[in-house]
This record gives structure tokens, sequence and C-alpha cells, in this order.
């Protein structure tokens, strides 16, 4: 009986020390979400000397959760870049366990300034 207990013990210690936490997760993809960002604003806004700004960031669980269909976790980040008298804002969406991020905006809800 002991002898599952620590077993048990060992089993939980392992599966907690191989999860990610989510700040952790967020530091993680914050560099790859701001040269997103930082990129597509060179674009749209025709100009190389750009700076960024983390404006919010946050986990986004998975719309299909259950014992059968799991969605994928993501990141999702707000940032502002400005440069050359102008600025816009970008929605970065890094999904978990993929290699790279995509730029949403500047659409709908978010305009150039």
């Amino acid at each position: 009986m002991a002898t599952l207990r620590a077993l048990m013990a060992l089993i939980v210690l392992l599966i907690l020390a191989g999860c990610v936490s989510q700040a952790q997760f967020l530091d993680n993809k914050q560099s790859m979400a701001i040269q997103t960002a930082s990129n597509r604003a060179q674009f749209e806004l025709s100009c190389q000397d750009t700076s960024a700004t983390v404006i919010s960031r946050e986990v986004i669980q998975p719309a299909l959760q259950g014992p059968w269909v799991n969605g994928i976790q993501r990141a999702e980040y707000t940032i502002g870049i400005s440069g050359c008298g102008k600025k816009a804002m970008f929605v970065v969406i890094c999904p978990d366990g993929g290699e790279g991020c995509f730029a949403a905006g500047p659409g709908r809800f978010h305009h150039e300034y």
C-alpha cells in the first residue's frame, strides 16, 4: 500500500513538472508575437523604424473541450506599433505547439491612428 501511494505521488509530480504555467507559455511566445506584429506593421505602415508595446496578453482556452475532442490552446497578444508618425494595433495569435504566430487586424475593430 505504501508503494502504491509513493508511485501515485511520483506520477503526480512528474505530470506537474511537465506542465508549463500560463505565464511561462505567454513569456515563451511573446518575442515571436512582437516580431510578427512588427513585420506586419513595417509593411502596412511603409515604415522600417517601428517600436512595439504589448498592450495585453492572455491564454485563450479551446472552444472545444471534452473527453473525445480537444481544441488548441492559444496565446493572444494585443500589440501596439508606432513609427514614422503613425500607429497601428494588431492582435497576434500564437497556437500552442505551433512554430509561428499570425497577426490579425487592423480590421473592423482595430484602426490605424
